[in-house]
């Protein structure tokens, strides 16, 4: 005796990879995110291949990570896929001192970040 299954949040054209605790701040992690967003997958992957910011390298594996549970868990098609979403949110943030001049004291602090990442297939028009 278990607990019943949980009804599906997705549609079911579509797939989802969550990356967790990245370490950059959300603002950082947005444009990344935002570079992405509404363009087909192969596109995405390119871009993301090569950009120059740090976390793309991470972007890209959520990335490729939404694309395989689309495909081995959803049966979708991945030529036809297509970046629906892609959205950051805030995590925790690690707070560190730094010492100042005259014993007073610097604030430092060190934000995480959350990225979801949806992935819908498209049917092609001729």
């Amino acid at each position: 005796m278990g607990k019943p299954k949980r009804e599906r949040v997705l549609a079911d054209n579509e797939a989802r990879a969550v990356a967790r605790m990245l370490r950059v701040s959300p603002r950082k992690l947005n444009l990344v995110a935002a570079s992405i967003r509404g363009k087909k997958v192969e596109s995405a992957l390119a871009d993301l291949s090569f950009s120059r910011k740090r976390i793309a390298g991470d972007v890209r594996k959520a990335l490729m990570s939404a694309i395989a549970n689309a495909e081995n868990n959803h049966d979708l098609d991945v030529d036809s896929l297509v970046v629906a979403e892609a959205h950051v949110g805030k995590a925790f943030v690690i707070k560190r001192f730094q010492a100042r001049a005259r014993g007073r004291v610097g604030r430092i602090e060190k934000p995480f970040s959350n990225l979801t990442i949806v992935v819908r297939e498209i049917e092609e028009t001729a």
